[in-house]
């Protein structure tokens, strides 16, 4: 019998009460000091992983210590700079375009609005949803990887497209989770649901996880 809508969000509560044991600290896995940093931090980690960015980035805010050092940096420097997180060159182009678009229209700032973020080149809901939940305490669902994988072994989305499996995430996890609830899913994806042999014998989720072993 298919599940129910009210069905998965009393499942979901289980599993957040599961999150809560296991992970009780889950808390972004890029290094960051403020919300520029994490909004190039994120730009950098696609197609990338945390671990590498996270090697890159702090020669990167020492040599690029602001929005304007960013802004008009060099682009050929600063493609070598985070030449080993892949795609450089659209990287650097986007870092130094969206950088300049914070000094000429939101006064240096990164801005605390979907609408605002989303207009920033290299910037998608991704991106946009881990900035405003993490810096600004405006809870979104980030939908990488693990919440992709996650979310449909888990039976809470029959979708691929981010955005489609944001706006299910949404229909049950309680909004006040969502950030919380999308970094517990990295823990849980590098932990146990692994995209390749998950751990399904010894997960927590193993009983309120409808495709164990998929």
């Amino acid at each position: 019998m298919k599940e129910t809508l009210s069905q998965k969000r009393a499942r979901i509560l289980q599993i957040l009460s599961v999150f809560e044991e296991v992970y009780p600290d889950a808390d972004c896995t890029l290094d960051f000091k403020n919300p520029l940093e994490l909004l190039i931090a994120t730009q950098l980690a696609a197609q990338c992983t945390d671990a590498r960015v996270n090697q890159v980035t702090p020669r990167l805010f020492q040599k690029y210590p602001d929005v304007y050092a960013f802004a008009y940096a060099d682009e050929l420097e600063l493609q070598e700079d985070i030449r080993s997180t892949g795609f450089f060159r659209n990287k650097a182009r986007n870092i130094i375009g969206c950088c300049r678009m914070l000094i000429d229209e939101f006064e240096g700032e990164v801005p605390r609005s979907m609408e605002e973020l989303l207009r920033l080149p290299g910037v998608g809901r991704k991106t946009a949803n881990l900035v405003l939940g993490d810096c600004f305490d405006t809870p979104g669902i980030v939908v990488d990887t693990h919440a992709t994988r996650l979310s449909n072994r888990m039976g809470f989305t029959t979708h691929k497209d981010p955005y489609k499996i944001e706006l299910d995430l949404q229909k049950v996890v309680p909004q006040p989770r969502w950030a919380e609830f999308c970094h517990q899913l990295v823990n849980h994806g590098r932990a146990y649901c692994m995209a390749r042999k998950p751990d399904c014998d010894n997960c927590p989720l193993n009983h309120l996880c409808p495709k164990k072993g998929v």
